[in-house]
């Protein structure tokens, strides 16, 4: 793992990020996803600098096309965003999980429990 990849991890590991379990360099088809959580179908990506050439960037659009297709989101920060703003990256990852869970119904807890 590069730098970047090691920073991060220390967050995504054991649960960290409201309790979802993320596994680190994960197979999907023919790729490597750096992180990826299966309850959640989400992969996190961290681009260094060879993601800037024009190559690269028609590489990595077909892979997120790949693994969209197997019903993945894919979202990326660079290394920079990590070594400057890693609050920022933490939010933002944490403000994607809560996009994709539903809200309890009114007047119940979690789980359908009402509460009294």
């Amino acid at each position: 793992m590069t730098r970047s990849e090691k920073v991060l991890w220390r967050y995504l590991r054991r649960k960290y990020i409201l309790g979802y379990k993320f596994r680190r360099q994960q197979p999907i088809g023919y790729y490597i996803a750096d992180f990826y959580c299966h309850e959640l179908r989400l992969v996190i990506e961290v681009d260094g600098p060879i993601h800037k050439r024009k190559d690269r960037q028609e590489h990595d659009r077909n892979r997120t096309a790949v693994m969209e297709r197997f019903g993945i989101e894919v979202i990326r920060f660079t290394n920079q965003d990590i070594k400057e703003r890693i609050d920022w990256v933490i939010a933002s990852i944490q403000e994607n999980i809560r996009s994709k869970i539903p809200p309890p119904l009114q007047g119940e807890g979690w789980g359908g429990v009402k509460q009294v």
